[in-house]
C-alpha cells in the first residue's frame, strides 16, 4: 500500500455515514487530517467522536454557494490535498414513472454535487505538491440496471466527468479517478432492501440475496473494501493512475 503525503488534508463529502465514513476512517488511520462534509451535523460529529475524522463542515452538495463556502473554510484551516466526492443518493422507479423532478434530483446530488465540490477544491489544489480527486460513482456508472435509469444516468455522467477532467489535468500533479462499487452493505442500501421487501413481500434475507446475486462472488461489497481502493488511489505511488473508473464489485463488471 502506497503512503499518503506527510500531513495531507483530505475532505470527504457525504463523510458522515456509509462508504464516506469508511473512506474518512481509512484516510485518518493512514495519517491524513480528515474533514467530513455533509448535511447532518450529528452524523458528522459521530465521525469525529469515533476517530474517523478531525473536523466537520455542514453543507448540502447541491447548493453551490454553500459547498463553496464550506470547502473554502476547510481549506483556510489547512490546504486540501485530497478530495473525495462521495455524497450521493439513490431513488428507484420504472422509467415510465420517473418524472423530470426525479431525474433532476439524481443529477443535482450525484453529478452536480461532484461538480460543485471539485470546482471549489481544485483551484488551490493545483498549487499543492500532491493532488488527488476521487469520485465515488457506482457500477451503475458503468452498466445499466432496471428501475434506476435516473440514478444510472447521473453516475454515468460522473464517470464521463472524471475521464475528461483527468485529461485536462494530466500535465499537473493532480489525478482524477472514480471508484465504482457494486451493491455495498450500507444504510443507503438498507433503503433499497426495505423497498424490495415492501413491493415483493420477500423476507430481508431474500431481498439481500436479490441484490447480492449481481455480484459473481454472491455477496455484498464491504465499505472497507471501497475505502482501501480509494486509499491506494490517494497514495504517492498511484500518480500514474488517472482517468480510471475502478469497479469494486466482485467481478460484476
Amino acid at each position: 500500500m502506497s503512503g499518503l503525503p506527510h500531513s495531507a488534508h483530505a475532505l470527504v463529502t457525504g463523510g458522515g455515514r456509509g462508504i464516506g465514513r469508511a473512506i474518512a476512517s481509512a484516510l485518518a488511520q493512514a495519517g491524513a487530517t480528515v474533514t467530513v462534509l455533509g448535511r447532518n451535523r450529528a452524523s458528522l460529529d459521530d465521525a469525529i467522536a469515533d476517530g474517523s475524522a478531525h473536523f466537520a463542515q455542514v453543507a448540502d452538495v447541491t447548493d453551490q454557494a454553500a459547498i463553496g463556502a464550506a470547502i473554502a473554510e476547510a481549506a483556510a484551516r489547512q490546504p486540501i490535498d485530497i478530495l473525495i466526492a462521495n455524497a450521493g443518493v439513490a431513488e428507484s422507479a420504472p422509467f415510465a414513472k420517473s418524472d423530470a423532478a426525479l431525474f433532476q434530483r439524481m443529477m443535482d446530488v450525484n453529478f452536480m454535487g461532484v461538480v460543485h465540490a471539485v470546482q471549489a477544491a481544485l483551484p488551490s489544489m493545483r498549487d499543492r505538491p500532491h493532488g488527488r480527486i476521487v469520485a465515488v460513482a457506482s457500477t451503475a456508472g458503468l452498466k445499466g440496471y432496471a428501475y434506476v435509469s435516473a440514478y444510472s444516468a447521473a453516475k454515468h455522467a460522473v464517470v464521463g466527468l472524471v475521464r475528461s477532467l483527468a485529461l485536462e489535468l494530466a500535465g499537473t500533479h493532480v489525478t482524477v479517478n472514480a471508484v465504482c462499487p457494486g451493491f455495498t452493505d450500507t444504510d443507503l442500501l438498507a433503503g433499497s432492501i426495505d423497498n424490495i421487501m415492501k413491493k415483493t413481500g420477500r423476507s430481508h434475507d431474500q431481498a439481500v440475496a436479490e441484490l447480492a446475486k449481481h455480484n459473481p462472488q454472491g455477496r455484498l461489497v464491504k465499505p472497507s473494501e471501497v475505502a482501501d481502493t480509494v486509499l491506494w488511489l490517494c497514495g504517492d505511488e498511484a500518480g500514474a493512475i488517472t482517468g480510471q473508473a475502478i469497479a469494486v464489485a466482485g467481478g460484476e463488471i
